[in-house]
């Protein structure tokens, strides 16, 4: 580890580790002595993704005096961690989180397997559903009769069609935020318009700062461009973001671009309250930070209450000009992942250079499939569609909760009120191990750490709404059989400690 990237204070640390809930203790069981418990609460802070890994932990006697305990229990934990592969320091410069290099971490990628190749395997490593008939051939051939004129043209439109521009435009506007075509550019979906953003902006080398957890595909997209990660811890539970930790960081590490997923977020689920998207705003503004920020879930809202009306406002919407606030949307989600749209809502200077970067990357998006999401949104079909997609995640999510809660009483989640994504503790066990296990007894379900930075996040799996009804039923029962697979040793898995005892 070169360095660290942001710090942890000794207060904070210290709330979080007697937030931890203590595990309970079998009979006969002895407390660990004070330094082996507080390692092992740094441990499993760092694990779950709560503490980053590569952040500076504070001094031995700043944490000692916030934890009223001994400067030599500190020093002897801090030790601990070091021994394990947790912690690395360097005289002069402090002490910062790590994970050990043996550390268990996700060896394949999150590709959906094709599907002739899944046999009788359930797949939950991909959250997509099949198409919403009959809207996807509806929408081909309404492109098709559309088609004619631009054949006569050379088909190039690296900003995308006008059509679609305007479109696009005219649905921001129509949400209350004013936008012109010239702010709006087609993508090849939205890991394109991420691409062509992180190419623009960010430079090998460059910080960016994303949400801990995040979509694992965007993490290895950055990664593979040479940027350097700095994660900021989600609040708990399904309450979005924690705008202290985001001030802290946007602080300290002073990163060239932030990535969020404020509208029920990739994976947790969590849908980040209107005041807090005007305060991040502020704060990347003031930071000289730009914000990218990932629309695609945003129509996703499953809860009948829940409706366009009653979804926090946009976050460009607290950016109108897009000089702050880079937005990137999509169809793959809301429509279907075989639709390769995505688009980019910026200032026009923005636009332009994406546009004039874009010679060099995939010249522009298939024009065929641009006229087919224009068909959609022009004729009132993409809001039907879009009914019925989530008309599906919202049985599947029902079915999918009831039956994990059947087969796995001892896991935790909270059920969120729109997206594709459950984000669950597995009582303990790895969820690389569980990944391991389950694919031998017919369920392929991707584990934490491929939504984390460094190792994070060991303990979870994320579930996502593609199945429903007896599939869903089956898909637990073989989740609870790999479970026992890790809990009896057969899966190569093992309890971690999730407890601080003071």
């Amino acid at each position: 580890m070169a360095q660290w990237t942001s710090a942890v204070g000794a207060a904070q640390l210290a709330r979080l580790l007697t937030s931890q809930q203590e595990r309970p203790a079998g009979p006969g069981t002895r407390r660990p002595p004070a330094y082996r418990a507080l390692a092992d609460g740094i441990r499993v802070l760092v694990l779950e993704g709560r503490v980053p890994v590569a952040a500076r932990l504070p001094a031995e006697r700043e944490l000692a005096l916030s934890l009223s305990v001994s400067r030599t229990t500190v020093a002897a934990a801090y030790e601990a961690l070091r021994t394990e592969g947790f912690l690395e320091s360097r005289r002069g410069a402090g002490s910062w989180t790590a994970v050990p290099a043996g550390n268990p971490l996700p060896a394949r990628g999150l590709e959906p397997l094709p599907p002739d190749a899944l046999g009788s395997l359930i797949d939950l490593g991909c959250a997509a559903l099949p198409a919403p008939e009959p809207w996807l051939t509806r929408a081909v051939q309404g492109a098709l009769e559309e088609l004619p004129p631009y054949a006569h043209t050379h088909g190039d439109y690296p900003a995308g069609l006008p059509a679609l521009r305007t479109m696009l435009a005219e649905r921001y506007t129509a949400r209350g935020i004013p936008t012109m075509p010239e702010q709006i550019m087609v993508t090849t979906g939205a890991m394109g318009a991420i691409d062509a953003i992180c190419h623009l902006f960010a430079g090998r080398g460059e910080r960016i700062a994303v949400e801990s957890p995040s979509y694992a595909n965007i993490l290895q997209l950055m990664r593979e461009a040479g940027a350097r990660l700095v994660p900021v811890a989600m609040a708990e539970g399904l309450d979005g973001w924690d705008l202290d930790r985001w001030r802290q960081v946007l602080r300290d590490a002073a990163p060239r671009l932030a990535y969020v997923v404020a509208d029920f977020h990739n994976p947790t689920g969590a849908l980040a309250g209107e005041d807090q998207r005007r305060r991040l705003v502020d704060a990347v503004r003031s930071a000289g930070t730009v914000l990218v920020v990932d629309e695609t879930m945003s129509e996703l809202h499953l809860d009948p209450e829940l409706d366009v009306a009653a979804m926090p406002r946009p976050v460009c919407g607290f950016d109108p000009a897009g000089s702050t606030v880079i937005t990137v949307g999509s169809a793959s989600k809301a429509f279907w992942a075989g639709m390769r749209i995505g688009w980019v809502r910026a200032a026009p200077d923005v636009i332009r250079s994406l546009v004039a970067a874009r010679a060099y990357a995939d010249l522009g998006t298939p024009v065929l499939e641009q006229l087919a999401v224009n068909w959609l949104m022009s004729t009132g079909g993409w809001e039907e569609a879009v009914g019925i997609r989530r008309g599906q995640a919202r049985e599947n999510r029902d079915a999918l909760v009831a039956a994990v809660r059947r087969e796995l009483p001892g896991w935790e989640f909270e059920v969120p009120r729109g997206g594709l994504t459950l984000w669950v503790r597995t009582g303990g066990l790895s969820g690389s191990r569980l990944a391991e296990a389950g694919e031998r007894v017919g369920v392929r379900v991707p584990s934490g750490p491929r939504f984390g930075v460094d190792g994070a996040f060991e303990g979870y799996v994320r579930l996502p709404f593609t199945v429903g009804g007896a599939v869903a039923d089956e898909a637990a029962v073989r989740l609870a059989a790999a479970a026992r697979l890790v809990e009896t040793g057969a899966g190569g898995g093992t309890e971690t400690p999730r407890t601080f005892v003071a």
